[in-house]
């Protein structure tokens, strides 16, 4: 297998403008320097003329490098912002959505240089990077291979289930049908060279080139999130009904302890409210540091938290999120709990209606204005007699984000602790095995 490439969607707007810094070429033409790319009646217009799509190439892959201005990165997040961003390779516009979508098309190798560097600090440690090299390369192989295989076949699975008492969704690679992966949380944070990209980073690349998790002859779908809280979840209780060897619970301390079932509402409140032994449970400012960027750092008390909201600001709340009318919200009733904890199914009981949602994101999004940290909480009510409606909801989680696969904070941590990138690997993807996918063209 040669070094693939990858298109990555990376804004969508109305006009979008860019610098080329180096020649590019379109349609046998050469041009450089500051452009504008407008959305006109279902087609692209740019530099007077009409375009159903629209291809810069560089004369030199090697020196290319173009900028995006006003790039919306930590979309939906509380950090979401804008900032302009370069990039190395092509540059293609498509129509989606009533907007122009810009995509960079880029090979893997440097994809993942940028992504190393925009998930994570540029500065940590080797292992950390080399680990989280391999499993960035085997979920975006493994996404390309399912796209392929998906598109000959044409048999998807559906993200969505929907009735008057249930609202059940999730999202995945289903969302993008028009490039690979798109540059942000969704999928992977990839924010070109804007991130400063170290020897370190480099090297970490260089050192696992083509490298992939494996299972069973297939590239392994290799998740991961900041904080799990103490164990993983397993993979269904997130996406879809499907079950991954190398997807499944475990107690992230590096020991075999037993682990007590967290799928039991009353396992679950009592660990929730523990604070128990793992890698990710660490404030050590210099370790955080490696996985959490300028805005991650915004982000405070993740392994263990608390968010409280009065009735009135709850109602208003998820009736804006969930675009549903609940009257006042009575309770919060854990319905379905994955093997982390993690809520995948939570009713919803107000005055007006009650309804059943899920999985973790979907929860996580109905219960803030950006995402909760997780769906890894228990609830607490504070009700007077005299009142027909809780007064205050108190909600006490653990970790940050959907808890599958690698914990960076964790992996972070088992770095510092000497652990080599293979053995963070198979601690985390166990019992996938690590082989090398392709190799460099001499």
């Amino acid at each position: 297998m040669k070094e693939p490439r990858v298109e990555v969607g990376i804004i969508s707007e109305s006009q979008i403008e860019f610098i080329l810094h180096n020649d590019y070429l379109v349609n046998g033409k050469v041009f450089r320097g500051k452009q504008s790319a407008f959305y006109k009646n279902g087609h692209i217009l740019w530099n007077d003329s009409v375009y159903d799509e629209l291809l810069f190439e560089p004369t030199d892959e090697t020196t290319g490098v173009f900028e995006l201005l006003n790039v919306t990165i930590g979309i939906h997040f509380h950090w979401e912002r804008k900032e302009n961003q370069c990039f190395l390779g092509a540059l293609k516009f498509i129509v989606e959505n009533n907007q122009l979508t810009g995509i960079n098309i880029i090979h893997v190798e440097d994809y993942l240089t940028s992504v190393i560097s925009s998930e994570m600090s540029a500065k940590a440690s080797i292992e950390l990077l080399k680990a989280h090299a391999v499993i960035s390369r085997s979920w975006l192989l493994a996404l390309l291979q399912k796209n392929k295989t998906e598109k000959t076949s044409k048999e998807t699975s559906s993200p969505f289930v929907q009735t008057d008492t249930e609202l059940i969704r999730w999202q995945d690679h289903h969302d993008h049908l028009l490039f690979d992966v798109c540059a942000d949380d969704h999928c992977q944070r990839y924010q070109g060279i804007t991130k400063e990209s170290t020897m370190r980073v480099k090297q970490a690349i260089k050192e696992t080139y083509g490298q992939v998790l494996m299972y069973n002859n297939t590239i392994c779908d290799a998740r991961f999130s900041k904080c799990c809280g103490g164990v993983l979840e397993e993979f269904s209780y997130c996406w879809e009904d499907m079950e991954y060897p190398y997807l499944k619970k475990r107690r992230d301390n590096g020991e075999e302890s037993a682990l007590p079932d967290l799928r039991i509402e009353a396992e679950a409140e009592k660990w929730i409210r523990q604070s128990p032994k793992a890698f990710c449970n660490t404030t050590d400012k210099a370790i955080l540091s490696q996985v959490l960027n300028n805005y991650d750092q915004e982000t405070a008390d993740f392994y263990r938290w608390q968010v409280e909201y009065m009735q009135e600001e709850l109602s208003d709340l998820i009736r804006r999120r969930t675009e549903i009318d609940f009257g006042n919200i009575l309770d919060l009733v854990p319905i379905e709990r994955g093997t982390s904890g993690r809520l995948s199914k939570l009713k919803i009981v107000g005055t007006k209606r009650t309804v059943t949602i899920g999985k973790e994101l979907e929860i996580r999004h109905a219960l803030s204005e950006s995402h909760l940290y997780s769906s890894a909480f228990i609830v607490d009510k504070t009700q007077s007699p005299q009142q027909t409606v809780p007064e205050k909801f108190i909600l006490t989680g653990a970790g940050w984000g959907h808890g599958v696969g690698l914990c960076q904070i964790g992996a972070a941590v088992m770095g510092e602790q000497g652990y080599s990138y293979k053995e963070i690997l198979l601690h985390y993807y166990k019992p996938a095995t690590i082989e090398q996918q392709y190799k460099k063209e001499e």
